[in-house]
């Protein structure tokens, strides 16, 4: 059987027990990754027997884990690879501790921000990065092949699968050695929407091992609410007990915890490209801004690249995806990029997208500045932005399809100088995004529901 492409923008995602997302999938994934660890093996110079890989698989709450995780974990022992399994952990978690605990690999069981229905696979390198695309490629040939059968190992070479108790404790630790040592959260009464999700122990931890008041919502994990109206998809109900309980700040993560929306003292919401303006000018006024430049997405508010502009602060956009997003700024030396959904990627101290760290600098800089978050969220102003996802049957080449090119151009003439449209398929779900960013919102909101509406006709 072929498996070509079931990697796509962040992984491998899908609906629990239906192709791609299936045990048999994920053994052989397990397999293909291990085939590659043990392929890879620098010789052991002294002699000694080489000692086997191994990788550290973590996961969010979401019921469909238990399944995943011993599948894959079979996959790797097959292999002759060991395998340490975390437990609910968020996913820059795993990107950290893959480095910290000198692993062969990281694996993160997750489909983010997803309903519980759906998982996904999400695999980091040694070094804590996401692996390639040519190595993605490679485990999809791989698993397509009758070849992994060849490579099994003999039986007193298969590995072993243990739980470590301690990974929650690192992560608790290195999360908040991210926050300035002479400052604290002391004063700070703080909201945590957990998303029911795999930060759901340790985000808590955090923030208030700082000092910080913290009242928790959306840590009750049961296998089924996870990112069910709570989370970084759902601010309103963090809004709601930031005007409660009177709170400085509200902080919001998704299931895996890689993605942060922030609430202010006001109850409004402040999204990535908020929190990217917050953390460039800090980090400008700390010259720590490498380059002077934040990289940000094709989805980002052109607000950002105005007050960033009057800063002195370039902006680089990329396509979505917090991946791509971190492969431009490894390529040309930047350490502040990420997306207008919450991924924010802080490369003095994770090698992904990470809710709580952001969550982190974004008090610092309050701390450090003195100012309400309010005041901080007001120092970017939004241009009209207008985003439809239609869900789809097929996914065809946009450019053939009959119309639209025409269509498109006579859409962007309406929006004149100061507008934009951006159209892309979503790499995880059966989606197309439409994107329109003009000064006029009654105007970008009737284009957008003109191509949203083509589109669906097009593509159903």
């Amino acid at each position: 059987m072929k498996y070509k492409g079931i990697f796509g923008t962040d992984g491998i995602r899908g609906r629990a027990n239906t192709f791609p997302m299936t045990a048999n999938i994920a053994m052989l994934v397990g397999q293909a990754m291990g085939y590659i660890l043990k392929r890879d093996q620098k010789p052991n110079s002294s002699g000694k027997k080489q000692p086997q890989p191994m990788v550290l698989i973590g996961k969010d709450t979401r019921l469909s884990g238990y399944m995943i995780e011993q599948a894959l974990s079979s996959g790797f022992n097959s292999m002759g690879v060991r395998v340490n399994l975390t437990g609910p952990l968020p996913t820059p978690g795993i990107g950290f501790l893959a480095q910290n605990m000198r692993a062969d690999a990281g694996i993160v069981i997750s489909a983010s921000h997803n309903s519980f229905h759906d998982n996904g696979i999400k695999i980091f390198g040694k070094d804590g990065f996401k692996i390639p695309d040519s190595m993605e490629d490679e485990i999809e040939e791989l698993i397509s092949s009758d070849k992994l059968q060849s490579y099994l190992s003999e039986a007193d070479e298969i590995g072993r699968t243990r739980r470590i108790d301690d990974a929650s404790g690192r992560y608790i630790v290195y999360a908040k050695n991210t926050f300035p040592l002479d400052l604290t959260l002391d004063g700070i009464r703080l909201v945590l929407d957990c998303a029911n999700g795999g930060g759901y122990k340790v985000a808590p931890a955090i923030f208030e091992e700082l000092g910080a008041e913290v009242i928790i919502i959306g840590n009750t994990p049961n296998g089924f609410n996870i990112n069910h109206k709570v989370g970084a998809l759902h601010p309103d109900k963090a809004s709601e007990a930031v005007l409660k309980y009177r709170a400085d700040v509200g902080i919001t993560i998704d299931g895996d915890a890689d993605r942060v929306i922030m609430i202010d003292e006001k109850g409004r919401v402040v999204n990535g490209d908020h929190i990217l303006t917050i953390m460039a000018l800090h980090l400008k006024t700390l010259g720590r801004l490498k380059n002077n430049t934040v990289v940000a997405t094709e989805m980002s508010n052109i607000g950002l690249n105005r007050v960033l502009k009057e800063n002195d602060i370039n902006v680089v956009r990329t396509g979505v995806g917090d991946k791509k997003v971190v492969e431009e700024m490894l390529k040309n030396n930047y350490v502040l990029g990420g997306e207008q959904s919450g991924h924010i990627i802080c490369l003095e101290h994770s090698t992904t997208g990470d809710g709580c760290v952001a969550g982190l600098n974004v008090l610092a800089a309050m701390k450090a500045s003195g100012k309400p978050l309010s005041e901080l969220n007001d120092l970017m102003e939004d241009m009209p932005q207008v985003l439809i996802n239609t869900r789809i049957q097929n996914k065809l080449d946009l450019d053939k399809i009959d119309g639209y090119s025409s269509l498109l151009a006579e859409a962007n003439s309406r929006l004149g100088e100061f507008g934009r449209i951006f159209i892309r398929y979503s790499g995880t779900e059966p989606l197309v995004r439409v994107l329109v960013e003009g000064e006029d919102r009654q105007k970008i909101t009737k284009i957008a529901e003109e191509l949203a509406d083509f589109l669906a006709k097009k593509l159903s």
